[in-house]
């Protein structure tokens, strides 16, 4: 019996557009943040000494932001405000970052971009990533802790054992006063203020990450260009 042929190999496509790239990136983290969603289950670390408020908190109550939120731009003049609960842990939202970061450059000069912290329950260090950074933001350094935390997450993310010695190392190299940092990161207030996260992200519907909200409303992303267009139109 003669072979069949093998089908002919199918040369990279050199002229393929250069933003077809960012199409594969942001439908990866959608994806991703769908599956993350969808594995749910729980962790203690931010519940241990007290419990977070649960879900069937009145929707009415949840603040998208507050006034001790994260602004991480600051227009001179606000055209709309782009709110993102994240998770340190999550492989979508390390995914997001580029093309959030060159949001904030092209529309942070009109549009307030804000963080929320929202650690899901599968991630055994989400917790304690967002203490960290918490107790960094006390001392002026969220923005590097932040970029720090998502930098090398693939080196401590997924772990089962504690991290919390790795992510003081961050904190000393960044040059903070270690004595503050280990109260901040000990401290119920500190705990208190991510839970205060996490209970608004659970009464606004919020079930994965990264999840944005533009202008109040939760947006369901497909493509990195309908994301530009949303805020395009926001921003006008």
């Amino acid at each position: 019996m003669t072979p069949a042929p093998r089908a002919a190999t199918r040369p990279a496509d050199a002229t393929r557009p250069a933003n077809a790239a960012k199409k594969v990136r942001i439908m990866l983290w959608v994806l991703l943040a769908f599956i993350v969603a969808a594995g749910v289950v729980g962790y203690a670390v931010l519940t241990s000494t007290r419990p977070a408020p649960t879900a069937a908190a009145p929707a009415a109550d949840a603040q998208l932001v507050r006034e001790d939120s994260h602004r991480v731009t600051t227009p001179a003049t606000e055209k709309a405000q782009l709110v993102e609960f994240l998770d340190f842990e999550c492989e979508s939202c390390r995914a997001a970052v580029p093309l959030v970061e060159e949001l904030k450059k092209e529309y942070g000069d009109r549009i307030t971009f804000v963080n929320r912290y929202f650690p899901l329950p599968g991630h055994r260090n989400s917790g304690t990533a967002a203490l960290a950074v918490e107790a960094a933001a006390q001392q002026g350094k969220y923005q590097q802790m932040y970029t720090r935390m998502f930098e090398t997450q693939p080196q401590w993310g997924e772990k089962q054992d504690s991290q919390a010695a790795l992510f003081r190392t961050y904190a000393q190299d960044l040059g903070l006063d270690m004595a503050k940092y280990d109260a901040a990161v000990a401290a119920e207030a500190t705990k208190d203020r991510i839970r205060e996260d996490i209970a608004d992200g659970k009464a606004l519907g919020v079930t994965g990450t990264p999840t944005f909200f533009l202008n109040g409303e939760k947006l369901t992303l497909n493509t990195e260009e309908q994301f530009r267009q949303l805020l395009d139109d926001a921003a006008k």
